[in-house]
């Protein structure tokens, strides 16, 4: 026997899951296959109950089952999502704001599903990805979406100097109040003079879009603390990457800055960004055998 939706009447041989892409921020673009599908899901999962409350109120629709679906338990819900749907239960997925899955709960339940020979469907909605590229003005010809950087380490230096021969546009996702250390560790990676946009609060009230190149938006980002959303839009480099320099180039400009009186932490740090080289790599010649002692100054 296949389940009967009550708000279709319509029998139902097979469950399935539909992802469903939600407003980024202006619930007027809600589209109609959207409201359609949570209006007619038994289930639906999301990151937070209280914001997919508003959200199905908007839409007019009332009485959904609603269930918790988050970084923490997505690994643990991913069975009980798989029994739901061979059980010829609807399931839709949604996430706070645009398409789950996309830096954001989804994905590891849409791969146990899968995996399971079920069927997985998708309601495509307002992407903040596409949004940002395409109002940003960079090239969208070809373009790279980065999510969000690590928050420090080794992870983040990696990835950070990984965008300094990019050639792509890029699109990175960043917390309002980590802006200011992700715009700045750009510049330092990539060159002052490197565009980049920074989109906030897409479709709301409040959205702006400012642009210019990541000297200055080291000075406008730290003239007054963001609040909201955020997407950067870094623009690709040009030319080819540059050709390894050699450790023994770095070497001698690590040791005529540190002659100068610089201390190894600065060194390191403008020779990386002059020679186009990892950080860590300039950071273990400064310390390594190759350089004298005397030269270094912590």
């Amino acid at each position: 026997m296949g389940s009967e939706h009550p708000a279709s009447g319509v029998a139902r041989e097979h469950g399935g899951v539909v992802l469903v892409g939600t407003p980024i921020g202006n619930l007027g673009d809600l589209p109609p296959r959207a409201v359609a599908a949570l209006g007619s899901a038994d289930i639906v999962y999301c990151e937070d109950t209280r914001r997919t409350r508003t959200l199905l109120a908007h839409a007019g629709i009332t009485g959904a089952r609603l269930r918790s679906l988050h970084q923490h338990n997505e690994d643990g819900s991913v069975a009980r999502i798989v029994d739901e749907v061979s059980s010829g239960l609807q399931v839709a997925v949604v996430s706070d704001a645009g398409m789950p899955g996309i830096s954001d709960p989804g994905r590891r339940v849409v791969a146990g599903v899968r995996a399971a020979g079920l069927t997985v469907s998708v309601v495509p909605g307002p992407s903040a990805v596409v949004a940002a590229l395409v109002v940003s003005g960079m090239a969208t010809d070809r373009f790279c979406f980065e999510g969000f950087l690590p928050r420090s380490g080794a992870a983040r230096r990696a990835r950070v100097e990984g965008l300094a021969d990019e050639q792509r546009t890029a699109v990175l996702f960043e917390a309002p109040g980590r802006v200011a250390a992700t715009v700045a560790d750009l510049a330092a990676a990539c060159g002052p003079g490197r565009r980049v946009a920074v989109v906030r609060e897409l479709t709301k009230l409040h959205e702006e879009v400012w642009d210019g190149t990541l000297g200055q938006a080291v000075d406008w980002v730290g003239g007054a603390p963001l609040r909201g959303e955020v997407v950067l839009v870094l623009e690709g480099a040009t030319g080819t990457p540059r050709a390894d320099p050699g450790d023994a180039v770095v070497e001698a400009a690590l040791s005529r800055r540190l002659e100068a009186g610089e201390r190894t932490r600065g060194a390191v740090d403008a020779v990386a960004a002059e020679l186009g080289v990892p950080r860590r790599r300039v950071y273990q010649l400064a310390v390594g055998p190759g350089m004298r002692p005397s030269d270094r100054r912590l």
